[in-house]
């Protein structure tokens, strides 16, 4: 068994990119944070849990990042490439979902391919992992914490060699995620001492999405956020602040991923609560 470098250790960032509120009561999303031997290749265990019997389905939105996840369901088991466009579902009856997201690049090896095979689609965990990826069902039968553990031994027991382009991937996006004024690519590759084209390269291989979709999600993640905390926006410096040339084009990006323009979403206000880290069984 290899083990993978270990680079930092961090406590888990803000969740972010949920649009809209489900019925308080009815919905639980729970994070937890891997263990220090698996920080290098997860990102956090998930779970999210609904009771919506005798309701009607209701549409949960998100904003996805670039990440892979592999997602448990009852009769399901699939891992996710990053997705580019706003996600879509539709919850119905008493049900759950138990996930494993990667960090940045971390699912490459596990993949075997450049992670853009996997953009915008999902495959079976079969595919990767074969029967022995079914051992991952039985998450569903038990708590977050026991769940996160089993799939973390898991995990231990198909550890990849360590890949230096993978950490490096990983570590880029971080930056972005940080430094709110890293807003074009160029600023990007010159400040990790690589090339455009060779930044477009690894991110390509190992992201499964552009350095330019990436800085523009989370821009628009910065810009939902500022707006959930329900304070007022000026969305002309607000546009400024990250990054846009002007206001017109941050209300077209804003317009096309999320579906309504800034000022239409701030009004809506059905903006979803703050996750608690071991949530109830929803009733």
């Amino acid at each position: 068994m290899t083990t993978i470098g270990k680079t930092r250790r961090a406590p888990l960032r803000p969740a972010r990119g949920v649009l809209h509120r489900l019925e308080p009561g009815r919905y639980a999303h729970a994070r937890i944070a891997p263990p220090a031997d698996l920080e290098e290749l997860v990102e956090h265990f998930w779970r999210v849990r609904w009771n919506l019997e005798g309701l009607p389905a209701q549409v949960q939105e998100t904003l996805p990042h670039p990440n892979a996840n592999l997602v448990v369901e009852p009769g399901r088991s699939a891992v996710y490439g990053v997705y580019s466009g706003r996600w879509t579902t539709t919850l119905q009856g008493d049900s759950q979902a138990f996930g494993i997201k990667f960090r940045p690049g971390a699912f490459r090896a596990f993949l075997g391919e450049a992670m853009t095979a996997l953009a915008d689609r999902s495959i079976a965990t079969a595919e990767v992992f074969g029967e022995a990826g079914r051992a991952l069902d039985a998450v569903l039968d038990l708590d977050d914490d026991a769940a996160s553990a089993l799939a973390a031994g898991f995990l231990r027991e198909r550890l990849p060699p360590a890949d230096p382009l993978a950490r490096r991937a990983a570590a880029i996006v971080d930056a972005i995620v940080d430094d709110r004024d890293l807003h074009t690519v160029a600023a990007l590759a010159e400040r990790h001492g690589m090339t455009v084209r060779a930044l477009q390269r690894l991110f390509s291989d190992y992201v499964g999405a552009s350095p330019k979709w990436v800085i523009n999600r989370y821009r628009l993640h910065e810009a939902i956020a500022r707006v959930q905390a329900g304070q007022p926006v000026a969305w002309a410096a607000l546009a400024q602040d990250l990054g846009y040339f002007d206001q017109a084009h941050f209300i077209a990006d804003f317009r096309r991923l999320v579906g309504v323009t800034p000022a239409e979403y701030a009004r809506q206000g059905d903006w979803p609560a703050a996750c608690p880290r071991d949530p109830a069984r929803p009733r």
